[in-house]
């Protein structure tokens, strides 16, 4: 959440962050909240003060001072039984408004009603130019026995899916190769839990209870399952004070990840696009303010880094301000050439956010700069490898005319030297 000074002070420019997230707040409401809230908790602490006057002078006054005393008390705590359940109220509406508002936008953030006007910055790599008509995902994956969408709806329900032979290597391959790359960077890799408390999910700007209700909720209990292992690593140094001399922190967490990708997604939802349950390497950083934006740039280049040594083709889209979550005030996307959606189009694989100190004040990770004083980290983010998503850009871009899927060159070392997907018949 933003710093309520900040807000106090600059209620245009946040009033501007939320207009152009197309979010349905008001500053002006919250500042009236502020106000209500302050005046409130100033006047309850005046009555409380009083009160333990009076309650501390009653055992040394006379008989005669003690009934007009113990009179005022009275008319004291008759006040403040009134002042104090609304003193609560207002101050739970405001603590919600106030997480509720989001980040600040980046002056560069681009104007636009949805992800059809991100802007394109840069393409790398060659289309695949075939001589036969492509297959998307899907056809390919059934057809070669590597996915079971039809099993896993009976066992599980829709959007869930079995990952068969060679696709197992292939997750299991493209973790590694992830991880033997950043792991030369100086990233420190954790696996993480899959679940969180809700408290966790709420400070790193996941609501588990929200109207969009993308999160797995555990019932009866006070955690949610993760949707990205960014969750797990926020909540790793919750309420930490962290040596100025440590930043940045280089994480990579991998983990389950699992979405109830509730609401209607459209035509490039099939296959594994958009499941509920999914693996994926996650880059993470903790740093200091005057560091962010140069690690913003980092991580984009090193998503970019992994997929160039897959060779699959990709743009970096700079995410417009109707595009873009609470929680980041900058956000880039790779986008992966995939030519079995509709003659070919681009599908998002990966995403990079700088999350400034949103994430950290709410949950109170801090250090301490050589001057002794305690600031507040920046937070950022970015997608390695997730599993449901570079298979179909692999699947799709490595396919040959006879159905059959080459298997990326620097992958081959972690498949025991294969070299191609071939029928099982």
């Amino acid at each position: 959440m933003l710093d309520l000074d900040y807000i106090r002070q600059n209620p245009d420019i946040v009033q501007e962050s939320i207009t152009r997230r197309r979010l349905g707040l008001d500053v002006a409401d919250f500042l009236k909240y502020d106000a209500e809230r302050r005046d409130l908790l100033q006047r309850v602490e005046e009555l409380r003060r009083s009160r333990n006057t009076w309650s501390e002078q009653i055992p040394k006054l006379s008989n005669e001072e003690k009934p007009k005393a113990i009179d005022e008390v009275r008319t004291i705590k008759s006040v403040l039984a009134e002042l104090e359940p609304k003193l609560e109220t207002v101050e739970t509406a405001f603590k919600r408004f106030h997480r509720d508002i989001p980040n600040i936008l980046s002056p560069d953030v681009p104007f636009g009603k949805d992800d059809t006007e991100n802007t394109e910055l840069r393409v790398w790599g060659k289309k695949p130019d075939f001589d036969f008509t492509p297959k998307d995902h899907l056809e390919l994956g059934i057809a070669l026995d590597l996915l079971d969408f039809e099993k896993a709806t009976l066992v599980t329900g829709s959007k869930f899916y079995f990952l068969k032979n060679e696709a197992v290597l292939l997750q299991l391959a493209l973790q590694q190769y992830a991880l033997d790359l950043l792991l030369k960077e100086g990233f420190s890799p954790i696996y993480s839990p899959v679940l969180a408390k809700n408290e966790i999910l709420d400070g790193a700007g996941f609501n588990p209870r929200g109207e969009e209700k993308q999160i797995y909720v555990v019932e009866e209990e006070d955690l949610s399952l993760i949707a990205t292992s960014e969750i797990t690593l926020n909540g790793y140094f919750a309420n930490t004070v962290l040596e100025e001399k440590d930043l940045p922190i280089k994480m990579v967490g991998i983990s389950e990840c699992y979405r109830r990708e509730a609401g209607s997604w459209g035509r490039f939802s099939k296959g594994l696009y958009r499941v509920h349950h999914f693996l994926k390497v996650e880059m993470f950083i903790f740093c200091k303010p005057d560091q962010s934006g140069e690690m913003h740039e980092y991580l984009l280049g090193l998503e970019e880094k992994i997929y160039q040594g897959l060779e699959i083709p990709y743009r970096v889209v700079n995410i417009c301000d109707g595009d873009l979550g609470a929680v980041a005030y900058k956000k880039y996307d790779l986008e992966a050439w995939m030519p079995g959606r509709d003659g070919g189009s681009w599908g998002e694989i990966t995403s990079c956010s700088n999350c400034t100190d949103y994430q950290a004040r709410r949950l109170n990770i801090k250090f301490k700069d050589a001057g002794g004083n305690k600031q507040l980290v920046h937070t950022l983010n970015g997608t390695a490898i997730a599993m449901s998503r570079t298979p179909i850009a692999i699947f799709e871009n490595f396919q040959q005319a006879d159905g059959s899927i080459k298997i990326p060159p620097v992958l081959q070392q972690y498949m025991g030297g294969r070299t191609v997907i071939t029928s099982k018949n």
